[in-house]
């Protein structure tokens, strides 16, 4: 079908693609993960918060001891996941770290925001998977519904507006809102309290 001189050639091959991109032991601890996820995360209530980072550490998360995290945060791989001190995944939060995604302190990631830590090589033919991280710094504000895509580096003090989506670097100080995000003005820093 694909050699009539009437179709156009196509690139992309999805029969060549890698049917398990991950090891036997990554699929099993994955989906060890999901049944925890979908129980003792999930229906836990919403205030605790210790209890969410118990479960989260024990599946390797590196996580400060005044981190939170919502019952309603969904979290790829917990082992790849650090977050500071003071800071949070607010409500509906999808952390799809399939590379690593770090977060500084007192960073506030809210309802909804979704971490895409994952892509493929589209310039190959089985687009293989690549993992590139995510670094958000201290004192950032992701805002509602936004998207922060592979390879991501949010600065200190940042702030994402709300459906916004973030596919370049954001300096430190910025604030960003569109699609693509573009810096909209210096985020005004006063004095420290």
């Amino acid at each position: 079908m694909n050699d009539s001189p009437d179709r156009p050639r196509i690139f992309q091959r999805l029969d060549q693609t890698a049917g398990y991109p991950y090891t036997r032991g990554e699929y099993v601890r994955r989906y060890a993960w999901l049944l925890v996820q979908a129980t003792f995360i999930r229906f836990s209530p919403p205030r605790a918060y210790g209890w969410r980072r118990f479960w989260l550490r024990l599946f390797g998360a590196k996580l400060a001891a005044t981190s939170r995290t919502r019952h309603t945060t969904r979290i790829i791989h917990p082992w790849l996941l650090t977050i500071g001190q003071h800071s949070i995944l607010g409500e509906e939060v999808f952390v799809y770290n399939l590379g690593p995604v770090t977060i500084g302190d007192h960073t506030v990631i809210s309802r909804g925001a979704e971490l895409c830590a994952g892509t493929h090589d589209y310039t190959m033919p089985n687009l293989p998977l690549q993992r590139p991280p995510i670094t958000v710094g201290s004192g950032v504000w992701i805002c509602t519904r936004a998207f922060l895509g592979p390879g991501v580096t949010v600065g200190d003090n940042a702030i994402v507006g709300a459906r916004s989506v973030v596919v370049t670097d954001v300096p430190p100080a910025m604030i960003v809102r569109g699609n693509p995000a573009a810096v909209i003005k210096p985020r005004p820093i006063g004095p420290q309290t």
